[in-house]
């Protein structure tokens, strides 16, 4: 059962419900396609213990030892935590966090306790997976990696099951559920009251075993039949694995030490017997410190911003009367959550480590779609000088009649006829590769653990190794790369910047985002700004780039920051001060942001902002940009950080406290922001609409003033990809409401992973066709630092293969000369629409290459199909042909609506016809379902920015007298 709450609670039922089944769709897809093979593997192991169930037994078996991570998160709330641990009179050991970056560091510890650990690194997060694959359980509370980035957050969703969803307005006992299964809840005192929060489980495996006593989950979670049908809010969910423990265990001074330390004893008694626990069991000291010796201070300090003067009668800091701005932490090595990449979605390493039967699912599945790319890939290398039309071939030899015989391998042999650079046959990648998928499960029934892996290992390694990179294989589709200040500042002059643009167009990128406004310098000499960016005060870039961009046919969108005005890594280049608020904050102190502790730095984070519902700031910024669209020619702009800094309600962290926007959300509640919390929810939620709506609203100006410049400018916006709800709660973007609106032309989630399989789970929900994102084009944005060549490639193709129009690649400082290279054979040298400036003519070209990879396989006898369904589906893909080559001629709000019918009916065929390729080859037609949903994109796209803006624009010359 999944239960999620990701919307506030005065949106309609209907829109709920609406959302809620959209994610359920992605969630039950991702799941349907892993539990595809579960029977097999199931079947496999069910000859004595599963493995895990194994590992499990021995693990009961041995001395329970218990690990405590201590952390930067928790360090303030160390005296309450070991208070309650005495209380339980266990035996446990100190983990520093900071020390743990592998498995081997936790190595001792059968059960390992978080209490209220907020950030937790990609690697920590390895760590912990392979600790627990090794037979570890895990015990948490709090806000668990709430202040992690995007993808580790995700990756403890899976982990846990379950994740820290809404606080509760007041404090409340707990209930244990009806299940008899669950005996050692009892052991639990349950009377005393806590300020808690629901607990959202999040897996198919995940249970329920407490709720809060007398909270109603008005209409979020399911009735539960334990809880005589009542609608109730979970408080600690369990797996096999873990207990997630709904509040902040000994860090709230509601919670009594008798509830936290009960709970805890008997969370540990469901891995062995407590009773037996010893101090000798414990061990050795590895990543782990008593104490008075973990590397944290006994008390955080920091520098607390404040405006030069108050602006009114209001006082500069927002903090409560009679109490003291509190310090920000300083967090050592901390990592912005803005700049973290998520983990790999399916880790494998070489280990002779058990694999569990999920972990089997995930990676026969991910080694399958490995495939399925691979020969996409090949398809589309294979059938580019192929014919478009597919009457060129006979019929006779593709009917389903003379090869009634279809096996998974007989095309891959013909898509697999060329060879690799390497002179290895492509034809013998493939025919290993699928042997190697067939034998996994076997490898895992016999527990042949270390072969598989390593197996799994070689498959992907010779697929990766033989990708088609050796000739033109790319679509047309948008190609973008950022161009950050850094590369800009290395190359120093023109003819230093001549280089990259020579370099981005031989690699076949057609949109440049160049940086040029960060941490409130501009990279030009501007009229508005106070000061240029003092490491380009010699010259303009900006006008060099424009100018040697248009030369190679490359479009140029000037990137600039939003609201972020400062980078204490940058103060260090420029010899300023660390805690420089940068020169637009310095000339202006009103301007500034806060978080409600008075600081402008939020922590960790490094970057102070501007407040958004200043309105000075939004004059400042829009003159800011229309110096940049009048003076250059620019393609575009595209809009970064605009949002406020990433937050934690529940943990008491949240921003936006600028003397403006109090002023404002006073007079329009009697409420100063700062007196209200996160458990007063109706309030809170109109303090997050309030600054929610600063940034829609400041979208929304921005986007009028640039088109009453230049309707032609493209507006884009670099975002991010957790869910609404999420996203909204923690740094107040909702930018689905901009592209509802038509506000922006291009949404670029930052959706930067690891792997392959956790940039689909990023990017996957936002290219959905019932994303409902109205008429714009989507963009998943792929970060090339630390990413091996042949994994940023594997990501390309995903893309490719998902109703995405295109993909954006950061940065450019990370383009290396090998990736370089097999850009410029893939996809340079390709003169190809661009989609957002030929919406119509690129729909075109799109479907002439799926004709094209069609008449491949026909001609070669590889796709089957009825001879009477043959004749109706090559009638049907020309006449989509002719109508979409008729609006691409000469486009027309009639011969749009012709076009769109003639493609809703040849896909809502598509199915039927292909049926029997479906059979063997599902990742193959699952691709080319999504080409054709990419033209649907195109023509919903078209007919804002051609159709309507040519009828706009004759609607005004008409009128004007």
């Amino acid at each position: 059962m999944i239960h999620r709450f990701s919307q506030p609670l005065r949106q309609t039922q209907a829109r709920r419900n609406h959302r809620t089944a959209r994610w359920k769709r992605v969630l039950a897809g991702t799941l349907s396609g892993t539990l595809l093979y579960a029977p097999t593997l199931l079947l496999s192991v069910q000859a004595g213990t599963a493995p895990s169930s194994r590992v499990a037994q021995a693990r009961r078996s041995q001395p329970l030892t218990l690990g405590v991570v201590r952390s930067q998160d928790n360090a303030s709330q160390w005296n309450q935590v070991t208070t309650r641990l005495q209380a339980a009179e266990l035996p446990y050991q100190v983990i520093d966090l900071q020390q743990v970056q592998r498995a081997a560091d936790l190595e001792g510890f059968t059960v390992i306790f978080l209490p209220n650990v907020q950030t937790i690194t990609s690697a920590q997060l390895l760590a912990l997976e392979s600790w627990m694959n090794r037979g570890g359980r895990l015990i948490v509370s709090g806000p668990v990696g709430s202040s992690s980035s995007y993808g580790v957050q995700q990756a403890l969703r899976s982990l846990l099951g379950a994740y820290w969803g809404f606080q509760l307005e007041q404090p409340a006992a707990l209930e244990p559920t009806s299940d008899a299964n669950q005996a050692w809840v009892n052991e639990a005192e349950t009377s005393s009251s806590v300020l808690g929060a629901a607990v959202i489980p999040d897996g198919l495996s995940s249970q329920t075993v407490a709720t809060w006593k007398n909270v109603a989950g008005n209409g979020w979670f399911e009735h539960s039949q334990s809880t005589g049908g009542r609608d109730t809010v979970p408080a600690v969910v369990i797996t096999e694995r873990t207990t997630f423990l709904g509040w902040h265990w000994g860090g709230d001074s509601s919670g009594s030490v008798a509830l936290d330390s009960t709970w805890l004893r008997a969370a540990l008694g469901r891995h062995g017997d407590v009773a037996s626990m010893s101090d000798e069991a414990l061990p050795a000291p590895s990543a782990v410190n008593q104490p008075d010796q973990a590397n944290f201070p006994a008390e955080f300090s920091s520098r607390t911003e404040a405006p030069a003067a108050p602006v009114a009668e209001m006082a500069p800091n927002p903090t409560r009367p009679g109490r003291s701005p509190s310090p920000s932490p300083v967090t050592p090595n901390s990592l912005d959550p803005a700049e973290q990449v998520a983990p790999a979605g399916v880790p494998v390493e070489m280990s002779a480590l058990p694999i569990t039967t999920l972990e089997a699912i995930a990676m026969r599945q991910e080694l399958e779609n490995l495939i399925g790319r691979f020969e996409s890939a090949l398809l589309s290398a294979n059938s580019a000088n192929s014919s478009v039309s597919l009457r060129d071939v006979d019929a006779a030899t593709n009917s389903a009649g003379s090869n009634p015989v279809l096996t998974a391998s007989a095309d891959s042999t013909v898509l697999a006829e060329r060879l690799s650079s390497n002179g290895e046959s492509v034809n013998e990648t493939v025919r290993e590769a699928q042997q190697i998928l067939e034998e996994f499960p076997q490898l895992v029934a016999a527990r042949d653990y270390a072969t598989a892996r390593r197996q799994w290992l070689r498959a992907r390694e010779i697929l990766w190794e033989n990708f088609p990179t050796d000739r033109p294989s790319a679509q047309p589709e948008i190609r973008a790369m950022w161009l950050d200040r850094g590369t800009i500042v290395r190359a120093g002059s023109r003819r230093g910047l001549e280089q990259i643009f020579d370099r981005l167009a031989a690699a076949g990128i057609n949109t440049v985002f160049f940086e040029t406004v960060n941490a409130g310098y501009p990279i030009y000499p501007s009229d508005v700004a106070p000061e240029q960016n003092p490491l380009t005060r010699h010259w303009d870039p900006l006008a060099e780039a424009v100018d040697l961009a248009h030369e190679r046919d490359i479009e140029l969108h000037a990137w600039v920051w939003a609201f972020a005005a400062g980078n204490r890594p940058h103060n260090t280049l420029l010899n300023q001060p660390a805690d420089y608020p940068g020169p637009v904050i310095s000339a202006h102190p009103d301007w500034a942001n806060y978080d409600n502790r008075g600081s402008m730095f939020p922590p960790g984070q490094g970057k102070p902002f501007l407040d958004p519902a200043n309105p000075a700031v939004r004059r400042y910024l829009l003159r800011l940009y229309d110096e940049i669209v009048t003076r250059y020619d620019v393609d575009g702009l595209q809009l970064d950080y605009i949002r406020y800094p990433f937050q934690d309600p529940s943990a008491g962290r949240s921003y936006g406290y600028g003397l403006a926007a109090r002023q404002q959300f006073q007079r329009l509640t009697g409420v100063d922001p700062v007196e209200i919390s996160p458990s007063d929810r109706q309030l809170w939620q109109r303090w997050t609409d309030f600054r929610t709506e600063q940034i829609n609203s400041f979208v929304a100006d921005t986007a009028r003033q640039l088109r009453q410049r230049n309707p032609d400018l493209v507006l884009s916006a670099a975002v991010f990809s957790m869910s609404e709800h999420e996203r909204v709660q923690k740094i107040q973007q909702n930018w689905e409401v901009w592209a509802r609106r038509g506000d922006v032309d291009l949404i670029v989630p930052m959706s930067y992973a690891m792997d392959t399989n956790r940039l689909q789970r990023l990017a996957g929900p936002w290219l959905d066709t019932d994303a409902d994102l109205g008429s714009i084009l989507v963009l998943p944005a792929i970060r090339l630092l630390n990413l091996p060549e042949s994994a940023a490639l594997d990501q390309i193709q995903a893309l490719r293969d998902l109703p995405a129009g295109g993909y954006s690649l950061f940065a450019v400082e990370n383009l290396n000369e090998n990736l370089q290279g097999i850009f410029s054979r893939t996809q340079g040298e390709t003169d190809t629409p661009i989609p957002y400036r030929q919406p119509f003519a690129t729909a075109v070209t799109r479907y002439n290459a799926l004709q094209r990879e069609w008449s491949y396989l026909l001609e070669n006898g590889q796709l089957w199909m009825r001879d009477q369904q043959l004749e109706e589906w090559r009638t049907e893909a020309e006449a989509l042909e002719l109508a979409l080559n008729e609006l691409a001629d000469q486009p027309s709000r009639q011969k749009l609506e012709r076009a769109r019918a003639q493609l809703n009916s040849f896909r809502s065929n598509f199915n039927r016809w292909m049926y029997l390729q479906s059979l063997n080859h599902s990742y193959r037609i699952s691709t080319w379902e999504n080409r054709l949903a990419v033209l649907d994109t195109l023509l919903n796209y078209g007919e804002r920015v051609v159709i309507e803006q040519r009828n706009s624009s004759t609607t005004q010359a008409t009128s004007t007298p």
